[in-house]
Parts: C-alpha cells; sequence; structure tokens
C-alpha cells in the first residue's frame, strides 16, 4: 500500500504547481491596433486540446517547431476558415510558464484577431471538466512562478523591462530580469542563515563547548553580518539612485527673461514646444517636457526669467515657482545671454551662488551669432571663470543651433556621472515592494541582531537574523504565506504577459 501512494506522488509531483487550474488564453500584442501580425497565447493542460480543436488536426504538434497551420472555428462547419496561422507548442515544463504552452501568430487585423478569440471561447465546456477562461492582468507570469520557472525578482525585472521606455531604464531592468538580483539575495540569504545556525548551535550546545571557542564564533558570526549589512547598504545606496533612470534626470532651465530658456528648449526637442517672444517674462510658469537623450528619460523644465522688480504678480509667481524647480532639479542649465550687459545682474548671481552650490551648474552662453569670438574669449575668461570657478561654460546660438550638439555630449557626460555607481556599475532596478522590504525588515532584523549580540542576548540576535533571512524569502517568493503580495506584484501586469 505504501508503494502505491509513492507511486501516485511521483505521479502527482511531475504536474506543474498549476496543473489542475483552468487553461487560460490571451492576446499578448496591443490590442485595437492595426498590425502585420498579432500572437495569441495559450497555456494549461487543455493547451494541446486547443490546438487539435482549432487546427483540426488529429496528430499531436512538436514542440519547438514553428508550424503553419490553418484555423478553423470549431463550432461551424469545415469551410469555417478562420486564419493561417504559425503556429508554435511548448511543452511542460520546457515553456515560461511551466505547463504546455501554444502561440498562435495570426494576421493583425482586428476582426482575425476578434474571431480567433472568440473561437477560443467557444471551447469552455465545464460540464466536461474543460476550463478555458480569458487571462487576468499577469497571469502568465504569476504561473511561471507558481511552476517555479522564475522567482519574484524575476517577475518584477520582466515588468519592468516591459515597461522600460529608454535604454538605460532597459539595462537597469535586466539585473531582475535576468536572475542577476535572485543570485544575489539567494547569497545573502544562505550567509544569514549559515550564522543563525551557528548560533543555535551554541544556544543548544553551548554548555559542552569552551568559553573561548564559543566567543569565537560568535565574533566570526558577527564579523560576517556586519560585512554583510554594509554589502546591502551599498546595494540600497545604488538601487535608491535608480529612481534617476526610473522617473528622469530633473534639468532645470534658468536665467533672466530673454536670456533664450525657451529658444534653447525648442533647440534641444527640435519642437516648438515653448513660446519665444521678444516681450520680457513671455514665460509664467513652469514648463516639463521628457525626452529620451541618448538613452537617458529626462526631464527639461523652462521656467520664468528670474528678475527683480516685476509687478505683475502671475510673473512674480512664475519666479517663485521657477527657483523653487532649481532647487529641485539634478542639473541646472544657467542660460545667459552673451550679448547683453552686464551679463548676469546681481539678484541672479546671489540665487546661483547660495541656493544652487550643492547642485551641478552648467553654464550656457546663449546668442554667440551676434558675439564676436574676442568678446565670448573675453566673457568667459574675465567673468565668468571667476565668478563660476571650474563650471562648465558651453557657447550657443539657439538661431543656428550652434553648440547644441556639444552642449547635448556635456549633458550626456553629467547623466552618465550621475546614474553610475561608484564601482561603475549601471544603477538596479527594484521595485517599491523590494526596497521597503530590505529596509523594514532586513536591515532592521541585522541592526536588532547587533543590538542583542552586544547584550549577550543570542536567543533573540538569533531570531532578529531569522526575521532578516525572512525578509529576503519575502522579496524572492521563498517565504511562507507568500500569498498576500502576489497581488501587488502582478497587480500593475499587461494582460497577456
Amino acid at each position: 500500500m505504501l508503494g502505491f501512494f509513492s507511486t501516485v506522488k511521483r505521479a502527482y509531483s511531475a504536474f506543474p504547481a498549476t496543473a489542475f487550474h483552468p487553461t487560460i488564453y490571451a492576446l499578448s500584442t496591443p490590442q485595437g491596433q492595426r498590425s502585420a501580425l498579432a500572437v495569441i497565447r495559450i497555456t494549461g493542460s487543455h493547451s494541446q486540446y486547443v490546438y487539435h480543436r482549432i487546427t483540426r488536426s488529429l496528430k499531436h504538434p512538436i514542440a519547438r517547431r514553428a508550424s503553419l497551420r490553418a484555423l478553423y472555428d470549431p463550432q461551424e462547419s469545415r469551410e469555417s476558415l478562420l486564419d493561417s496561422s504559425v503556429v508554435l507548442f511548448f511543452q511542460s515544463p520546457l515553456s515560461f510558464t511551466g505547463e504546455d504552452m501554444l502561440e498562435l501568430h495570426v494576421h493583425g487585423g482586428k476582426a482575425v484577431v476578434s474571431k480567433v478569440l472568440k473561437a477560443l471561447e467557444a471551447l469552455n465546456n465545464p460540464e466536461h471538466n474543460i476550463n478555458i477562461r480569458y487571462a487576468e492582468a499577469g497571469e502568465f507570469s504569476r504561473r511561471a512562478f507558481q511552476n517555479g520557472r522564475m522567482d519574484l525578482t524575476q517577475i518584477e525585472g520582466v515588468g519592468k523591462l516591459i515597461d522600460a521606455e529608454t535604454e538605460m531604464q532597459r539595462k537597469s531592468a535586466l539585473s531582475g530580469s535576468t536572475g542577476e538580483n535572485k543570485l544575489l539575495f539567494e547569497k545573502w540569504r544562505t550567509r544569514i542563515l549559515s550564522n543563525v545556525a551557528k548560533i543555535t548551535a551554541i544556544i543548544d550546545f553551548g554548555e559542552d563547548s569552551e568559553i573561548e571557542d564559543i566567543e569565537r564564533v560568535l565574533s566570526s558570526v558577527e564579523g560576517d553580518i556586519s560585512e554583510l549589512a554594509q554589502e546591502i547598504s551599498a546595494f540600497l545606496t545604488r538601487i535608491e539612485r535608480s529612481s534617476l533612470v526610473e522617473n528622469g534626470i530633473r534639468l532645470a532651465l534658468v536665467g533672466e527673461p530673454n536670456a533664450g530658456k525657451s529658444s534653447l528648449l525648442n533647440c534641444i526637442t527640435n519642437d516648438e514646444t515653448a513660446i519665444v517672444s521678444s516681450i520680457p517674462g513671455t514665460t509664467r510658469d513652469a514648463i516639463d517636457v521628457v525626452l529620451d537623450i541618448d538613452g537617458y528619460k529626462v526631464v527639461i523644465c523652462d521656467t520664468a526669467g528670474i528678475r527683480d522688480g516685476s509687478k505683475d504678480v502671475i510673473e512674480v509667481e512664475g519666479i517663485k515657482r521657477a527657483k523653487l524647480k532649481g532647487s529641485q532639479s539634478d542639473i541646472v542649465l544657467l542660460v545667459l545671454d552673451a550679448s547683453k550687459k552686464p551679463l548676469i545682474k546681481s539678484s541672479l548671481l546671489e540665487y546661483i551662488k547660495n541656493e544652487m552650490r550643492s547642485k551641478k551648474v552648467v553654464i550656457v552662453l546663449n546668442k554667440t551669432d551676434i558675439t564676436d569670438a574676442e568678446s565670448l574669449q573675453t566673457i568667459k575668461n574675465r567673468i565668468l571663470d571667476k565668478l563660476f570657478v571650474g563650471t562648465t561654460v558651453i557657447p550657443v546660438s539657439c538661431l543656428t543651433h550652434s553648440g547644441v550638439s556639444e552642449l547635448i555630449a556635456e549633458l550626456t557626460q553629467e547623466f552618465k556621472k550621475l546614474t553610475m555607481y561608484e564601482d561603475g556599475k549601471v544603477l538596479v532596478s527594484v521595485s517599491s515592494r523590494v526596497r521597503a522590504i530590505l529596509k523594514e525588515d532586513v536591515i532592521r532584523g541585522i541592526h536588532d541582531f547587533k543590538t542583542f549580540y552586544h547584550v549577550g542576548d543570542e536567543v533573540m540576535a538569533s531570531e532578529n537574523l531569522r526575521m532578516a533571512a525572512d525578509g529576503i524569502g519575502k522579496i524572492t517568493g521563498d517565504a511562507i504565506g507568500i500569498e498576500e503580495i502576489l497581488g501587488v506584484v502582478f497587480s500593475s501586469f499587461c494582460i497577456g504577459k
């Protein structure tokens, strides 16, 4: 009898964790858009049943081989051709979800896609235990997690990869989707659990050991955990700075009225983004423009000209907002009119010197088309080099676009400095969930471990290390009771992924 139950257990263990869930399907390419092709994915135990019914083929599909098949409506006659499709079948467990999985590459017309989806819907037959339904958001990826094909860090990395709008966002998301973060977290968890085991051994068998041996073991544990805490803190610093890649590097255009800030914005965006006028104070509010500059997401803000003495309440409010935007930015472009005397008024100079001293300031010397080379050199040598020691100066002309490419090249170098960690590695993009767990569970657990270690309470020290290990388990999905966080992880996923 025991042999029988063992055989049954082995047979059922061969099935994926989701083997008895409904078979699901979804359009994985953008819905409602005219395109050459559309991809419909089906995953679950009835994937082969779907294949046989919709292709009317008696032969089993060959795994991982693309085949051209006619698709038919299973509810209608032989002549009810839906489309001619490239069909791909992936056999469990070697598929994205770990289940049998089918892909239909159909023509991308709305009518074709709609008809094929309706044909799949018609295959649902609960009375005969054939459960087929349209997928929920993120359900394909959720099944990949449930069947052990990916951990939560990889799943979240895939989500960020799908959402990536720029090259740097793509690069930062790869560490999660390729499993690099997973390996790092697993290494940390193994180290923590190894140290927990050492402390547990001392608690259980310490009476049989020499005092010197106990102190040596505890000292080695404390040293290893302290080193690990530094690694995790460095990682946190690295991912905190990833917000620059995800949310965009904030760049503010600051200067006096008519210095050419709006014209410079139009040059950079290559569009009539902002109104340009010779009337001082044309720009009254802050205008944000999101750009992709050499793979970096950049939020450029055109601001009101900063000057004293304005009696226009709207302009005064605009100047107030301009100063606020400057203080909130990562890089300030100080735009100066090279043809104007004085080059910079005392109020603006004081603002830059006092309020922007902690910021990276790049000086854009505009209107070089109406300023001779000798005057430009004098401005740089006698004025700018004295007022702004060591500050980068880029001469440009918004009329001829001269110097704009050099400005963009200089900004790109600054973007690299902002988004590269000190070891030269690209920033790592992780979810806010992971950041919160690292801070609140892992780092806090290690901190409390040290507190109890120093007062000689090995039991509580060990317990807090366990909390840190459980925190990493929550990140990867290895922790018990993980179900409650799955909704958070998959809530932002698109249907069909």
